[in-house]
């Protein structure tokens, strides 16, 4: 495991914006920049964007992690559902179909837990009545263990409508997706997380819920984005979940949830000025999102640096 000075020191180095040749239109994903080429498929370049991208952002190698991680589960899942990736160019670049991405994101948990505030222990701690639709019985404590993995679906962030609530029947009868799509999306969402948590499980952890996005290509159901990553996924230790729920205390986490606990525990829920994170801090974040990929993938992670820019116009155009 990289330590915590070798994490600091890599923090420090600004992360390139990738700038491309011939290239047309260019949008900006909330998790990626994603460039689009001639509408045949996109250009995945280092992670900057997602939940409380200004913190996240500034994780060492995070990036990398993300990239290299989703390949791998991609290769590992593709007998479940059809993905996006067309291939690895480097640590840093993900070359991926273009896809029509549906305008609902699927949240999959198997426990009820979190410190958002459309987080299912959010909503049923406070009383709110069938979340997300869900009967969901009493008595529940933070981090239980449901009887079945649920499905919270929400539309996919944009302004005025960031993560809204949204029951299973609503996708439908609101005109998002026809409810025979919505049911290949649902089956094919619990059969990821169904085999997700079997591959954690030999890795020493607990897949405790994840985040899965979906497109269209060519009328075919893709999975798009990264998927079980640190970022769009929450780990625990096993080992230490029986012992921290007797014990009255978060399990130990591997995910974005360890930043966003800290900027919790500051005041900060998302919105307005970040509260500054000490860089030791993300050095840790950093060694807790290298510690999932080397849990899962049994390597060791090997950071490389970030490519020139030409050199990934030369690979992307050879």
């Amino acid at each position: 495991m990289l330590d915590v000075a070798t994490l600091v020191a890599a923090g420090k180095t600004p992360l390139l914006k990738t700038n491309l040749h011939g290239v047309g239109e260019r949008t900006q994903g909330k998790v990626r920049d994603i460039y689009v080429d001639n509408g045949k498929r996109l250009l995945v370049a280092t992670d900057r964007f997602s939940a409380f991208d200004r913190v996240l952002g500034a994780i060492p190698h995070r990036g990398q992690v993300l990239t290299l991680l989703s390949a791998w589960w991609f290769h590992r899942l593709q007998d479940v559902v059809a993905n996006h990736m067309v291939d690895i160019l480097d640590p840093n670049v993900m070359v991926c179909k273009d896809a029509e991405p549906l305008p609902v994101e699927v949240i999959v948990r198997g426990y009820i837990t979190g410190v958002t505030p459309t987080s299912l222990w959010t909503l049923y701690s406070n009383g709110v009545e069938k979340p997300y639709g869900l009967t969901l019985p009493a008595g529940l404590k933070k981090n239980d263990k449901l009887a079945e993995p649920v499905i919270t679906p929400t539309t996919k962030g944009h302004a005025g409508q960031r993560d809204e609530r949204l029951t299973e029947a609503e996708v439908v009868s609101t005109g998002l997706i026809s409810a025979e799509l919505w049911q290949k999306v649902r089956t094919a969402a619990l059969a990821l997380f169904n085999k997700g948590t079997e591959i954690a499980a030999a890795g020493g952890l607990i897949l405790v819920d994840t985040k899965y996005e979906f497109g269209l290509i060519n009328g075919e159901l893709t999975l798009i984005d990264e998927v079980h990553t640190p970022d769009s996924s929450r780990f625990w230790k096993a080992a230490d979940y029986e012992k921290a729920i007797v014990e009255g205390r978060e399990p130990e986490g591997f995910s974005k949830e360890f930043l966003r606990l800290w900027l919790k525990g500051h005041g900060f829920d998302g919105d307005g000025e970040a509260p500054t994170v000490p860089e030791e801090l993300l050095a840790k974040a950093a060694q807790r999102y290298i510690a999932v990929f080397e849990a899962l993938t049994g390597s060791d992670f090997r950071p490389a640096p970030l490519p020139a820019n030409d050199r990934i116009t030369n690979n992307l155009y050879r």
